[in-house]
């Protein structure tokens, strides 16, 4: 999937010219509106930095949460406004409204070495339709178009893809460029051993990636409760665990098709319920009590999943082994994330997924030791599952 990236354009397209941005700072916000992780914010600062290097004047659009489209104070972007002015340096110009006069002005007004923030996308009733009068009215804001936001580029919305309809050139910012190049170069051309990770609660949200997956692997790791409906699959007891009665044939067939290949969990975490969680103890998988549930993977797996990470030079991870937000069960999933820490110290590919993998891998501080943490969990998993993203396909080719 080969686009063109704001680094390829030329001076004179950028130099003095409003470059319309488009970033996913749909950070998470407290009861007092204080932004509590402000990672996305930082992943699109590159792009900010080499476009105000490059002279131009960057006009930024973003979504937050999920007003349904009309203004809700609660999920305005002028807290964002705030932490981006720290973290640049620069003054950060705010605007509380984004189709109006007031945007308009405010564009042309815009100095060299000012950024200019509009209010949130989604305060916007066409934003989610793709409406056609608001893709025209958001591409007049701007001389040429960015998409930054991989998170966001699943979605078909007016700032992601109708914009881009009216406003060329419309390429890649560096992170949206450095999110295909990874996550495209690990299913199309991969370093072997090639090993992709698969937790989360449900078979049925990873099917799709699973069956992209399994010709293309050299081996696939299943964590979370979603092993417990391939469990039962093989006729296992699963006791009082999470089980998809209606994936449990499909997850037989993928058994069948995936072979040696396709790993569950040798051992599992059960206790009784996840408020009993200090009762947890470690069972065979052919061991779960009738009046438990498997809430973590085991450490038998925990050490032998370990070991095929440390065998391998690309590996892919997307859904946590547990349910990591409650100790003891986290342990799986930072046993995954200590080990590909490790494999990328010792020079192999490893790329996390986004979504609940992502936050664990800060969580436990070791998203720098990844090669690439993805900021988009809706959009890399679509991305795996072989889908196109449209506010990828909308952006110009490479020559």
């Amino acid at each position: 999937m080969k686009k063109k990236s704001v680094r390829d354009l030329s001076d004179a397209q950028v130099r003095d010219k409003r470059a319309l941005l488009r970033v996913d700072f749909n950070v998470p916000l407290d009861d007092d509106g204080n932004i509590t992780d402000d990672t996305r914010i930082r992943a699109s600062l590159p792009t900010i930095e080499l476009l105000l290097e490059r002279g131009a004047r960057p006009v930024i659009l973003s979504h937050l949460g999920r007003p349904k489209g009309k203004p809700d104070p609660q999920y305005s972007l002028q807290p964002v406004a705030k932490r981006l002015e720290e973290l640049c340096g620069r003054p950060v110009i705010f605007v509380e409204s984004t189709d109006s006069d007031e945007a308009v002005q405010a564009c042309a007004r815009l100095k060299s070495g000012e950024i200019l923030l509009l209010e949130n996308t989604r305060f916007l009733g066409g934003e989610e339709k793709n409406d056609q009068r608001l893709s025209r009215a958001l591409s007049e804001l701007g001389d040429f178009f960015v998409n930054d936001a991989f998170g966001s580029a699943h979605r078909a919305h007016a700032s992601t893809v109708g914009v881009a309809e009216h406003l060329r050139p419309a390429v890649a910012g560096l992170l949206m460029e450095k999110e295909l190049e990874y996550l495209g170069g690990a299913l199309a051309n991969p370093k072997h051993p090639f090993i992709a990770i698969l937790g989360g609660a449900k078979i049925s949200g990873k099917i799709d990636v699973i069956e992209q997956l399994l010709p293309k692997v050299d081996g696939l790791l299943i964590g979370g409760a979603m092993a417990c409906t391939f469990y039962r699959a093989m006729g296992l007891e699963t006791g009082k665990s999470l089980v998809e009665e209606d994936r449990v044939a499909m997850a037989k067939d993928l058994l069948g098709r995936g072979g040696m290949r396709l790993t569950l969990p040798h051992d599992a975490m059960v206790a009784p319920s996840l408020e009993r969680a200090k009762e947890a103890k470690a069972v065979a998988r052919n061991a779960i009590p009738k009046d438990q549930a498997m809430f973590d993977i085991g450490p038998q797996s925990m050490a032998s999943y370990a070991r095929a990470i440390a065998s391998a030079k690309t590996i892919i991870w997307n859904g946590p082994m547990g349910v990591f937000e409650t100790p003891p069960f986290d342990a799986g999933t930072r046993a995954i994330a200590e080990a590909m820490a490790t494999a990328t110290a010792k020079g192999a590919t490893t790329i996390v997924g986004g979504g609940d993998s992502a936050a664990a891998v800060t969580e436990a501080g070791l998203d720098a030791k990844m090669s690439h943490v993805s900021t988009g969990g809706g959009a890399s998993l679509e991305f795996l599952e072989g889908k196109k993203l449209p506010g990828v396909e909308v952006l110009d080719e490479a020559d």
